[in-house]
């Protein structure tokens, strides 16, 4: 095999690369008679069809067989002898030898490379994690969300306007341009005057009406409404109020523990209690993490691949272009015009990939690595997240293993973050719940 050495600028590279016809043919030839002695044909015993009638059916097939491996090989080769990690797919351009026709295989290569990464020296790294304590507020907050849920109604029998509190049964029929949509029918339906739930400025529209009372109000979907049909569409609804009632929450007692399937009060408030601590212990980790992802990133000084950040841009950008068609913007990014914002989200992309980058030379110098175990964990988990749905998400996992791969990279980059934790010098430092869920935004 011939390489000349064609690009060498920053991390790019580019090779011309001949392999001789002579070792293609004999790949060529070894590769028919395996196939042959494989055939079952009609008139030749098993093992026994000439190569001459293998070649004849299947040497077109069997030589872009040879070429495809040839050209993998050969990059392979070429790479790992001169030291080279490519940063992406490389690109290849055919010269000669394409035809079965004892010609010279020549091909080209380009492809950026994965920069020299030196492993910083973390010796002196160190780390504050916060903690907050739960307090008893947090723990009563949380039962009396759960008591909410299971409130009743009681019917008010004064007939008098809707106030805020209220909740009012009522039938309505959502229309677009006069003509009932589907879905948008429904009867005893209770809505909470000032409550959440409904779309934006329905409730508040049916304020003040009373029992007996119809009325046609006007809304407009939200941008990114369940419903793609409806998404960002005005409507009509027509309104009758049929009750007003009072909402009723369950006292936060023996008996409501007891419903839920718990021995007492205390037993459920010890729940709820760990329930808050490891939601605290989450919020900690990502503030430890994102100091420590600062540190890291003013130590990773050397230069990003192009194709790397390019491709993290755009899975970025595409989620910032839907926030803005949504108008979900962030308030820090609502007033900057296209220019800026594609240049602060570049410096994210870059900043991501110099930190994945670095992390996966910390994690390969250390032997850190993803288990099957943890993997098929993962898969679970990400099952579970569709409810009612796993069977299928699990059967979808085992036709695309490349998805199931997918989850490999959030579990090796929190591996090597935890190594990282555990090899610092962490002080332990109490806060407040506003301090601690105060996440900064990264040092960019």
């Amino acid at each position: 095999m011939q390489v000349t050495e064609t690009l060498s600028e920053g991390l790019k590279r580019g090779f011309t690369v001949t392999v001789p016809a002579a070792e293609l043919e004999a790949k060529r030839d070894a590769r028919l008679k395996e196939v042959a002695g494989n055939l079952n044909l009609p008139g030749f015993r098993p093992g026994k069809v000439p190569v001459s009638l293998a070649r004849q059916r299947y040497g077109a097939a069997i030589w872009g067989e040879v070429l495809e491996q040839a050209v993998s090989d050969a990059i392979r080769t070429v790479f790992e002898e001169r030291g080279l990690r490519p940063a992406g797919q490389p690109q290849v351009d055919l010269v000669s030898g394409q035809e079965d026709k004892g010609t010279d295989l020549e091909f080209k290569v380009e492809s950026e490379i994965l920069p020299e990464i030196t492993v910083p020296d973390l010796s002196d790294l160190a780390l504050t994690r916060l903690k907050a304590p739960v307090s008893d507020e947090a723990v009563n907050k949380v039962l009396e969300d759960i008591a909410k849920r299971g409130r009743t109604f009681e019917v008010i029998e004064e007939v008098r306007p809707a106030v805020k509190g209220d909740v009012v049964a009522i039938d309505f029929v959502g229309k677009q341009d006069g003509v009932a949509f589907d879905g948008g029918t429904a009867e005893d339906v209770n809505v909470e005057i000032g409550g959440e739930g409904f779309i934006p400025g329905f409730a508040e529209q049916i304020e003040g009406m009373k029992p007996g009372e119809e009325k046609v109000i006007n809304v407009t979907f939200p941008a990114d409404y369940g419903a793609e049909e409806l998404a960002g569409k005005e409507a009509t609804f027509d309104i009758k109020v049929k009750q007003l009632k009072k909402a009723v929450d369950a006292p936060v007692d023996e008996e409501l523990a007891k419903n839920m399937g718990f021995e007492s009060l205390d037993q459920l408030k010890d729940l709820v209690r760990k329930q808050i601590e490891g939601e605290y212990e989450q919020m900690s980790r990502l503030r430890i993490k994102r100091d420590l992802l600062d540190i890291l990133s003013s130590k990773a000084d050397f230069p990003a691949p192009e194709g790397m950040v390019e491709a993290e841009f755009q899975q970025i950008w595409s989620r910032v272009e839907a926030d803005r068609k949504a108008g979900e913007l962030d308030d820090e990014d609502k007033g900057k015009d296209e220019e800026t914002l594609r240049a602060d989200y570049r410096k994210i992309a870059e900043r991501r990939v110099r930190l994945g980058l670095l992390l996966a030379e910390i994690g390969r110098k250390n032997s850190i690595s993803v288990s099957a175990e943890e993997l098929g964990r993962a898969v679970r988990a990400e099952a579970m997240r569709y409810s009612g749905q796993e069977k299928q998400v699990f059967e979808f996992f085992q036709k695309n293993p490349q998805a199931a791969e997918s989850l490999r990279g959030p579990i090796f980059e929190n591996k090597v973050v935890d190594y990282l934790i555990e090899l610092a010098k962490v002080t332990d430092k109490d806060v407040s719940l506003e301090e601690l869920s105060d996440i900064p935004p990264a040092n960019i």
